[in-house]
């Protein structure tokens, strides 16, 4: 443990998403995902150049984002990559050092450490570069009792929107790179999180017929923080990895997944608010229950709501995807509950990639 400690993480603060319209972008989290609209930034705040909502439920908080200028750096990420994770921010217990080991260690720097203050308090931030346009900025809100941060208010709940679904906390924040860039991707958590890789994937272990991906899970001491890397591999046709490098115009958050207190509960919610999530085929449940054994659940209630389950030496999870939560085919989430099991549904890999392929192919990309 000692050569990981030079990089402490207390623990996720929040994804921002940069978004082409964050008004309408926020009523779909609250409405469909059942997120609670705590604060906003603007130009009635005094962010002259953005609108930004906070939206939490259980230990998540997202910020979607908006810019309001053509010339506006976000709206030109948004252009370029569609509605996308920007920013995985993350709680240190002081800044100044988290951001001094980061650049010693070759992160690129961003923003150099800074306190934003107001009547509730302050917050120390810095942010350093990742992969594509992404970067992580370091979080010490110790000091803080405001809603979000200076130059954001409160807000009162708006409705029936933020009925909460059962989403509890973030599992893990998967990345998408270039063809090649694995490697150095993972050798840069190590190098400067002092991260481990705990999982690899080769493409034999991730493939169909048509397309293949390799994946290493890197993960911080505690285990709390998990950065899967995904790049394509060769195969017959374009990978859904290809597939979303293209429509992001480069490297990106993939998916994020949230963990839920009661998945069957939770599904069932989304799904009646017409949340879509990818189809399982009906042969997956021929031998699912065989090869995870007793669970909690029941496995018709799986069946009924495809859901899918696998399970390690530690336990078993459940866990599902949506399709992408924009036109383009890039950022998605997953819901995923953990009984004791420490991976991520290796046993389902095949599936889920063939449902991910016959999305492709509706959408004539593979």
């Amino acid at each position: 443990m000692a050569d990981t400690d030079f990089m402490p993480l207390d623990g996720w603060d929040h994804i921002e998403l940069w978004v082409g319209n964050a008004k309408q972008a926020t009523f779909w989290y609250e409405h469909a995902l059942g997120f609670d609209r705590v604060a906003y930034g603007g130009p009635e705040t005094g962010l002259r150049d953005r609108a930004s909502y906070v939206l939490e439920q259980g230990e998540i908080r997202l910020v979607l984002t908006s810019g309001l200028r053509s010339d506006s750096e976000i709206v030109r990420f948004a252009a370029k990559h569609g509605d996308a994770a920007k920013d995985v921010a993350l709680q240190v217990p002081d800044v100044s050092a988290a951001y001094r080991t980061a650049v010693e260690r070759g992160a690129r720097s961003v923003a150099e450490p800074r306190w934003e203050e107001d009547e509730h308090g302050r917050v120390e931030l810095a942010t350093i570069a990742t992969y594509g346009e992404n970067v992580h900025t370091f979080v010490n809100r110790a000091d803080y009792a405001g809603p979000y941060l200076p130059g954001f208010v409160s807000l009162s709940p708006n409705g029936h929107a933020g009925d909460d679904v059962g989403l509890i906390a973030i599992d893990h924040v998967v990345g998408n790179v270039e063809l090649g860039k694995m490697n150095e991707w993972v050798e840069f958590y190590e190098r400067v999180f002092g991260m481990t890789n705990i999982v690899h994937f080769g493409d034999d272990q991730i493939q169909t017929e048509y397309s293949a991906l390799m994946s290493k899970v890197m993960a911080d001491g505690a285990g709390k923080i998990k950065f899967p890397i995904n790049e394509p591999a060769e195969g017959k046709r374009k990978s859904q990895i290809d597939e979303y490098l293209e429509f992001s115009e480069g490297p990106g958050v993939q998916h994020i997944a949230l963990q839920s207190s009661s998945i069957v509960q939770t599904i069932e919610t989304l799904k009646g608010r017409g949340v879509i999530f990818l189809d399982t085929p009906e042969t997956y449940y021929d031998d699912v229950q065989g090869r995870v054994g007793e669970i909690d659940e029941d496995y018709d209630d799986l069946k009924r709501l495809r859901i899918l389950a696998d399970r390690d030496e530690d336990g078993y999870l459940l866990q599902i995807f949506t399709k992408t939560a924009q036109d383009r085919p890039t950022l998605f989430f997953e819901v995923i509950e953990r009984h004791g099991a420490t991976t991520f549904g290796e046993g389902n890999f095949k599936a889920l990639f063939e449902s991910i392929e016959r999305e492709q192919a509706l959408r004539g990309n593979l």
